[in-house]
């Protein structure tokens, strides 16, 4: 069934890539996607930030915005589904067209704004949920005049509810939101969080990670993990889209909005590398931008990350390419004589 899937992938690329999503969306929705048979390869487990993986290769944020398709892609092999990423109002985003396909540089350009159905709509959907690890990524709607109060209002609502939080401050679709990794304006953020998830039933406490964008001096990123530290959070994610061009060749390259896919793959590997020094084993991070292979996966966990998230290969290589990316990523550890992915984390 993989190859039928890989071959459905394809001819979705025919189709505006916005249109082609939300056909994927209703076909996982009706049962069609991948399931793979067997056990999962036990080399791949990982315990990260408290949570018990069955595999260390997790679904971005982005793909499922509104909760709509975790329990199939859970399904396809993903060790953790993070949603989102979900405001308290619902908002419609950016105008359309706001999404691009670079076909030739295995990237995408997007700049969605935080389209998603709101709280209610994500939390009702949560709520049923029955097993596996779903993190819920928060964030700010645009036009809020609060937006440290959007991100307390995610919390509450969705307490109990998901796995893990992910609070999202480095989409560049949202004018301003990048200043929150400002130190002043995160610890305000991180404060008012803090006081917020304390006040709450400890029955529902899970953990809480920061998102961060591959844009970064090295001194943001030491007092972005200085305040991370401080405020007790349990991990980073490194890192979201970027809004530098590398050289590309696509046509639609000087389109607005964050950049993902292959050609992040070098700058966030190179930014978690400086988060990893840092972090000086303060708290763990999680990889993400770029990763189209085992072999990215690979170099992601050596440069310093416990676990991976991808979303954008995805658009080209198909739901297939989970199980790819595990095998392969399996038979690397083993080629190197790790018997675990932790015991590979931060070593070359």
């Amino acid at each position: 069934m993989s190859l039928v899937h890989d071959l459905a992938a394809g001819a979705l690329r025919g189709l505006d890539p916005e249109d082609a999503h939300g056909l994927t969306i209703r076909a996982l929705q009706a049962g069609l996607g991948p399931r793979p048979r067997g056990p999962g390869d036990p080399i791949l487990a990982i315990r990260f930030a408290g949570l018990d993986l069955p595999n260390c290769v997790g679904l971005a944020a982005g793909f499922d915005k509104n909760a709509q398709v975790y329990r199939p892609m859970l399904a396809a092999g993903f060790g953790f589904v993070e949603c989102g990423t979900v405001t308290p109002l619902p908002q419609a985003g950016n105008p359309r067209p706001r999404l691009f396909r670079l076909t030739e540089d295995r990237a995408v350009i997007n700049r969605m704004g935080f389209n998603n159905e709101g709280l209610e709509a994500f939390a009702g959907r949560l709520a049923r949920r029955q097993g596996g690890v779903v993190g819920a990524n928060i964030g700010a709607n645009k036009d809020s005049e609060d937006r440290v109060g959007d991100y307390v209002t995610g919390l509450r609502r969705l307490w109990g509810l998901a796995s893990y939080f992910t609070i999202n401050i480095s989409s560049p679709n949202t004018p301003g939101l990048r200043a929150l990794q400002t130190r002043d304006a995160l610890q305000e953020l991180l404060g008012r969080l803090g006081e917020a998830r304390d006040a709450l039933p400890p029955a529902g406490k899970v953990p809480m990670f920061l998102k961060v964008a591959p844009d970064l001096e090295e001194a943001e990123i030491e007092a972005i993990c200085d305040v991370v530290a401080e405020a007790g959070l349990e991990a980073v994610i490194v890192s979201n889209t970027t809004i530098s061009r590398p050289p590309l060749n696509s046509a639609q390259a000087g389109e607005t909005g964050g950049l993902s896919g292959a050609p992040l793959m070098d700058l966030s590997t190179q930014t978690l590398r400086l988060f990893h020094q840092a972090a000086q084993g303060r708290f763990p991070l999680a990889g993400a931008g770029g990763i189209s292979s085992g072999a990215d996966a690979y170099a992601k966990i050596r440069a310093g990350a416990c676990v991976v998230q991808l979303y954008s290969a995805l658009v080209f290589s198909g739901p297939g390419l989970v199980g790819r990316i595990k095998a392969d990523l399996a038979a690397r550890l083993r080629a190197d004589g790790f018997s675990s992915t932790a015991e590979a984390v931060a070593t070359a």
